[in-house]
């Protein structure tokens, strides 16, 4: 089932097409020490508070971006996708990290050195005008995310949860399959912004109207459209 019309570009970032059609001389300098990493589930890339050396681009794998307040809790604000590019903003700035980046399954991530990147930024005008455009995007995405999240109901932010996650998870080969979120009650719920335990008592509820089923922790999405109604976006 296809969803509608729905909002996704107020609430998902476009890091993913920035090095897409690049041209080849552009591509050769962020190859020429271009380093390749496997990483477990839960390996930190960076930390919020530390200094960069250079860039992330996720070849295969899922990463989350999320603040930690002074009790150590975790909110997580994003979650990112193979192509995605993370870091580069501290770069730019020249600024310490405003987040921490943790991967979340098993992930194969590039690192793009800090002196490669501004060299292809300055010589490349193509790839710097992507970069300020995704920039200006994002911080749209932040204040719709803000904004969004700080007026709707647990039961309504779970929704749009589920509704942009379902575009992280959903697979190439996809088709008709349900889309299953492969993601720990944890994590969801620090994704919505809620308590684990409202979490999986909300969850309960859409199970219980037949919107998704579960598989461990796997949760799978039946009814997509209809959930994506629930977060009150149309």
């Amino acid at each position: 089932m296809q969803l509608i019309d729905f909002p996704f570009d107020k609430f998902n970032f476009k890091s993913d097409s920035v090095l897409e059609g690049l041209p080849e001389e552009d591509l050769d300098l962020l190859n020429k020490n271009m380093v390749c990493h496997t990483y477990k589930k839960g390996e930190i890339l960076f930390r919020e508070g530390s200094y960069p050396t250079g860039i992330y681009y996720i070849k295969k794998g899922k990463v989350k971006k999320y603040k930690t307040d002074k009790e150590g809790r975790e909110q997580i604000f994003y979650v990112c996708k193979k192509g995605e590019l993370l870091g580069y903003h501290a770069l730019i700035s020249e600024e310490k990290y405003t987040d921490t980046a943790t991967t979340i399954e098993e992930s194969i991530i590039a690192f793009i050195p800090k002196d490669d990147f501004l060299k292809a930024i300055q010589i490349s005008s193509i790839l710097s005008n992507r970069l300020l455009k995704c920039m200006s995007h994002e911080f749209g995405v932040l204040v719709n995310s803000l904004t969004i999240f700080a007026q709707r109901t647990v039961r309504e932010r779970l929704a749009l949860s589920l509704t942009l996650l379902r575009d992280k998870y959903k697979k190439e080969d996809q088709g008709k399959k349900p889309v299953e979120l492969d993601l720990s009650r944890d994590d969801l719920a620090k994704f919505v912004g809620t308590a684990r335990e409202t979490l999986v008592r909300v969850l309960h509820d859409f199970k219980e109207e037949g919107l998704i089923t579960t598989n461990g922790r796997k949760i799978i999405l039946k009814k997509p459209l209809e959930i994506s109604k629930i977060a009150n976006l149309y």
